[in-house]
């Protein structure tokens, strides 16, 4: 994908002296939307192999004021990852097929030091090792030097016809001041891998620009919020092993409950939506789905994009997906022959939701679109939805259509609130205020698959959980 234009001129502070250092991997890898037969791997040069911990801390300050003291730069600040110019590649291997390279990609300050490579042409339901190489930037025809390298691993999906005991977790609103474990980050990273998933879900709040420690109003400390967080140590060992479908929400892309249009101090929204991108390995297309087997297939939805001012009076015309998203979800869920088909939205589209929040599907600002989309849902079989978004963790069902949805609550404890036990209402099949997340699973055996719901703690621990049956006759 071509950079923005806003993106090529912008210079990053200490970019001459980079020149001058071997690029590390400091913020490891990620792994995205890994199909069949495809998956994306994204890489950033780095001047140092990890974060810096040791920086100055960030002063206490308003949205408005100056976020760093003075005469620092964000280079100096407490867990900075300065970029590094230089070429990367991908190279892999599937069981005794022989190792495939990817051609050396050069990198510079108006991709913020990113690439996503693709990788195509895999093995259905295979294992893929791999290996990230850094490099000097080339110089004429000699082959670059490496200077780093990160390893990595990931399995790709299932086709159609495989029953295959599929797995994945869910997450959201992950807050770096609101982590469990400092410089190693949030505890739910490990808990994760140690359940080995086929795939993690992000629902988004991957990241908080309007909160504080820096506020990130403009491109270059949204991109250090990024950098920042992954710098932390458990986030990047699960992203090398377990590939992830990132959504975004309001936090990531902007502020909080943002729409198109909008500013955020100089950072505009079309600016949050490509740096999003650029952070990500994610691919142009915003809502997607995704089979895992027999069993199991995925839509992943965008909320952001394509919505409507929430001060707008509700009716037909006011919405969160738009009209092409919502006629792309009614034809693939129709052609869908899966057994369980799992809604992933961001936002909540049962909830319920605190009445004050006028935001998603669950509040009657957004009613008349709610109501058309939970008509759709639950006029097929098997049909459920899980969301982040909220700081609770929560099963629920809607009284009218029956629609059942698992909101997977926050990463920690610490960022566990804004609900309350007394709130439950009669929608409400579980509720828990605390942080964790979802982990769900397709039980084989010898009679139909289950689809198995887990809510889990921080420390991994089984809160809650629901076994649904397979529908008879699908």
């Amino acid at each position: 994908m071509r950079p923005a234009p806003w993106l090529s001129t912008l210079l990053i502070v200490a970019a001459a002296h980079a020149q001058e250092t071997a690029p590390q991997l400091g913020n490891g890898v990620k792994i995205g939307e890994v199909t069949e037969t495809s998956a994306r791997i994204w890489i950033r040069l780095t001047q140092e192999s990890s974060a810096r911990f040791d920086g100055l801390p960030f002063p206490e300050r308003k949205q408005g004021e100056p976020q760093l003291p003075e005469g620092a730069v964000l280079d100096d600040m407490e867990g900075a990852v300065p970029g590094a110019p230089g070429a990367v590649r991908v190279r892999f291997r599937e069981g005794d097929r022989g190792e495939r390279a990817l051609p050396w990609i050069e990198v510079g300050s108006d991709s913020d030091f990113c690439h996503t490579f693709v990788l195509e042409d895999l093995v259905p339901h295979g294992s893929v090792s791999f290996v990230v190489e850094a490099a000097k930037p080339a110089r004429g025809t000699a082959e670059p030097e490496v200077t780093a390298t990160v390893e990595g691993a990931f399995r790709t999906a299932a086709p159609a016809e495989v029953s295959h005991a599929a797995s994945f977790c869910v997450i959201a609103c992950q807050d770096h001041p609101r982590r469990d474990e400092g410089d190693e980050g949030h505890a739910i990273y490990r808990e994760m891998l140690a359940l080995d998933p086929d795939f993690l879900v992000h629902t988004g709040d991957t990241l908080y620009y309007d909160k504080p420690a820096p506020f990130a109003r403009d491109v270059a400390t949204a991109r250090f919020k990024w950098n920042r967080f992954y710098g932390l140590r458990l986030p990047q060992q699960f992203h090398r092993a377990v590939a992830t479908w990132f959504v975004k929400d309001d936090h990531d892309t902007l502020k909080n409950d943002c729409w198109p249009g909008q500013t955020y101090g100089d950072l505009t929204f079309d600016q949050g939506v490509a740096i999003y991108r650029e952070q990500l390995p994610i691919g142009e297309m915003p809502y997607r789905h995704q089979r895992f087997g027999q069993h199991l297939e995925l839509w992943f939805l965008e909320g952001r994009e394509f919505r409507s001012p929430n001060r707008i009076e509700d009716g037909p015309e006011k919405t969160i997906l738009g009209r092409e998203q919502m006629e792309w979800l009614a034809r693939t869920l129709a052609a869908s022959d899966a057994t369980f088909r799992v809604i992933v939205s961001a936002t909540p589209i049962v909830g319920p939701d605190r009445q004050a929040k006028n935001d998603n599907h669950a509040n009657v600002g957004f009613q008349h679109e709610g109501d058309a989309l939970r008509d759709l849902l639950s006029g097929h079989d098997g049909v459920i939805v899980v969301c982040g978004d909220r700081h609770w963790q929560y099963a629920s069902h809607d009284l009218r259509t029956g629609l059942r949805e698992w909101g997977c609550g926050p990463a920690s404890d610490e960022h566990a609130g804004g609900f309350s036990l007394g709130a439950r209402t009669e929608e409400h099949d579980y509720l828990k205020i605390c942080g964790g997340f979802l982990h769900v699973d397709v039980v084989l055996g010898e009679g139909s698959p289950d689809l198995r719901l887990r809510h889990r703690g921080v420390d991994g621990r089984v809160l809650h959980e629901d076994v649904l049956p397979a529908v008879r006759g699908r």
